[in-house]
């Protein structure tokens, strides 16, 4: 075993006590901004939207704090790092997606809903069937997401504190699935914003850090680097050049494509950055918000490059697959290598980096959970299950109920998949939302002849398309990697289904509207269209 991993994985218990001190004050930290931002939710405007009180810069910094997940700093570092230039593409995907979110999605949905994705399609459309549509979507893709996340922190926090037993990784699972249903139930969106702004600095801070040693390594000749990096990795110019990953067979070059496909449709259809639109007062915040998350996400993306170059040049391959079979850790031990190996720099180096890694983590799911448990509550619940009846106290009460039943099926989803890549699970997630929740968006927005029936064969068919190929597919079974790797049901070759279930949720969405004998509503479409372009009546 090399001196990095025996520092790493548990052997040197005198820096243990350091690491677990700056978790605790991380922590600690961010349930004192909890409970400081929860004694001022007064009401479900609150709750919900955090009193539409947060400027565009601040709502710019939040979006940036939910969107640059455990994918973005471990997933990315690591495929980056075991793949080479391959691993790179999840970075342009991520960034490109959020020209999508801003010329289509972000101004018109602020103005057309108050709290929810349901709140745009109930209004043109019949409530109660599209309201339980999109609250079972918010819910599926968010619990798609929370896998990734939890997958990172049982991996980060393992390799801290030394624990190598599967039942130690899981309790890690359920100690972070403890702390989102805290942060929500008693913060709710203002108590996220505040520790996704928080984290957001502190992962752009620590990312930096990292960037500048690893180019200070390197003389800040980036030539050096990527040479060093494709001479370390044992793949030769290979590495550098694309197909490493994705250019071996027809299959996986289809596989890129759907990869593709699917996180740049997908950002304008995640549920937990769809809800940030409405925490700004007018839709020019709402646009400023994501003008200054896309200049945040950008430079992050780009300070990648250094994180997994540099850990690929630092770190044998072996090293880093050792740690962790999908390479989630490529991050935290590039920490380790940076500030010595044997030296307290080092823990002290891996320790902040990783406490950076586990509050990204923290603060992705508590937005991921409020907006699973919003949708539920404001939609399903108020809506459906109540018919509109609820009071707003009936309806926040729901929604914490809610928070804890998402957190209990996402700990024990986590714990399942632990040893996978989490900016693999997070692709998922995106090619889900792109399948269903997006089509129905912009068909809502842009579509006159858009109906009830339509939108709820899009999101449906879309989500039942997307999941189905997932359960069917290699991240499930078949290969050492998968969820189940001693088993092999699958018969979908391409790890993501985005090729297959986008296309399918917009053609059903067309499908659906043309074989409904319902007429749509054309006075309701053109009251939508005024509102969502020039912001009228908005909430």
């Amino acid at each position: 075993m090399s001196p990095a991993i025996t520092l790493a994985a548990g052997e040197a218990s005198e820096h243990r006590g350091l690491i677990i001190s700056l978790f605790a004050v991380f922590v600690l930290a961010t349930l004192v901004i909890t409970v400081w931002a929860g004694r001022q939710t007064k009401d479900a405007s609150d709750f919900y939207a955090g009193g539409r009180q947060f400027t565009g810069f601040q709502n710019g910094l939040a979006v940036s704090g939910d969107y640059m997940s455990a994918a973005s700093f471990l997933g990315i570092a690591g495929a980056i790092a075991l793949f080479g230039y391959d691993g790179f593409l999840y970075s342009i995907g991520f960034l490109v997606a959020w020209l999508v979110a801003l010329l289509l999605v972000a101004e018109p949905l602020r103005n057309s809903g108050r709290y929810t994705m349901g709140d745009v399609l109930a209004y043109r459309m019949r409530q109660r069937p599209v309201r339980t549509a999109a609250g079972t979507s918010t819910i599926v893709v968010s619990i798609f997401y929370l896998l990734a996340q939890m997958a990172g922190a049982g991996v980060l926090v393992s390799l801290l504190l030394g624990i190598t037993s599967d039942g130690g990784k899981i309790g890690i699972v359920a100690l972070v699935g403890v702390l989102m249903i805290v942060y929500v139930t008693i913060g709710g969106m203002k108590g996220t914003t505040w520790v996704q702004m928080v984290k957001a600095v502190l992962l752009i801070v620590g990312a930096l850090l990292l960037t500048f040693l690893v180019l200070l390594k390197f003389n800040f000749n980036i030539s050096d680097l990527l040479g060093s990096a494709a001479d370390n990795s044992a793949k030769g110019s290979a590495f550098l050049e694309p197909g490493l990953k994705y250019g071996a067979t027809s299959t996986t070059k289809l596989d890129f494509i759907s990869l593709g496909i699917a996180l740049v449709l997908g950002t304008a259809g995640l549920p937990h950055i769809l809800i940030r639109f409405y925490t700004v007062p007018t839709a020019k915040a709402a646009r400023k918000s994501v003008i200054w998350a896309i200049g945040l996400i950008g430079a992050f993306y780009l300070m990648t490059l250094a994180l997994g170059f540099g850990a690929a040049a630092l770190i044998k391959p072996d090293e880093i697959i050792a740690s962790n079979k999908a390479g989630n850790t490529a991050a935290p031990l590039l920490a380790l290598h940076l500030g010595g190996v044997d030296s307290n720099w080092g823990a002290i180096l891996l320790a902040t980096i990783s406490a950076v890694a586990f509050a990204t983590i923290l603060a992705v799911v508590a937005g991921l959970t409020l907006a699973s448990s919003s949708s539920f509550a404001h939609d399903i619940y108020a809506n459906v299950i109540k018919r509109g009846q609820a009071t707003e106290k009936q309806e926040m009460s729901a929604a914490r109920w809610a928070t804890v039943g998402i957190g209990a099926v996402s700990i024990l989803l986590g714990a399942l998949a632990r040893d996978l890549n989490v900016a693999g699970l997070v692709a998922l997630a995106f090619a889900v939302a792109a399948s269903a929740n997006l089509p129905t968006i912009i068909y809502s927005l842009f579509w006159k002849r858009f109906t009830t029936s339509g939108a709820l064969w899009s999101i449906y068919g879309g989500l039942v398309t997307a999941v189905g190929l997932v359960l069917f597919s290699p991240v499930v079974s078949g290969k050492p990697t998968s969820m189940f790797p001693d088993v092999d049901f699958h018969w979908f070759p391409l790890e993501n289904p985005g090729l297959i279930s986008i296309p399918v949720g917009f053609l059903l969405g067309v499908i659906g509207t043309y074989l409904s004998k319902e007429e749509p509503d054309k006075g309701k479409y053109a009251e939508l269209e005024v509102r969502s372009l020039t912001g009228t009546g908005a909430h």
